[in-house]
């Protein structure tokens, strides 16, 4: 695979169910996740649904940023998806999983890229994942693609 792009998709459990439901809170938290992951903001939106719930996205230069939250769950769907070398989405990542504060989190990453392209030495490139699971602590830090913690 020619890699063009990384793809977190991230489960959140155990979230404050009042939070998940107040959509100037997820607003700020996904805007400042945007910012701290050195992304470039185009666009954002934000819904708020009746009864309960959010859904929100945040269009990049790089890709975006989305959020569906159920209280009724204390549950909240994430994805991150970037491009390019600038953006870290690693860093988005763990922004969110602060502001959220789940008491349990599972985070995917897929490699987004042209399958089956060639290397420079003729061998088809394999596609690329990883996952994380872990249970949230207050404090914690998580460690970047480059090797940084954040």
């Amino acid at each position: 695979m020619h890699r063009l792009g990384t793809h977190l998709l991230i489960e959140l459990g155990g979230c404050d169910p009042v939070l998940l439901d107040d959509l100037a809170r997820i607003r700020e938290a996904m805007i400042e996740a945007a910012r701290k992951g050195r992304t470039t903001i185009l666009n954002t939106s934000f819904h708020k649904f009746s009864p309960q719930g959010v859904s929100g996205v945040i269009v990049l230069a790089e890709s975006h940023i989305s959020v569906h939250t159920w209280p009724e769950e204390s549950y909240a769907a994430v994805d991150v998806f970037t491009c390019g070398d600038r953006a870290m989405p690693h860093l988005v990542a763990a922004h969110l999983i602060r502001a959220f504060s789940p008491r349990k989190y599972d985070i995917r990453e897929i490699a987004r890229g042209v399958p089956g392209a060639v290397d420079r030495s003729g061998k088809v490139q394999a596609a690329e994942s990883a996952a994380q699971v872990g249970e949230f602590e207050p404090g914690m830090r998580f460690a970047s693609a480059g090797g940084g913690v954040a």
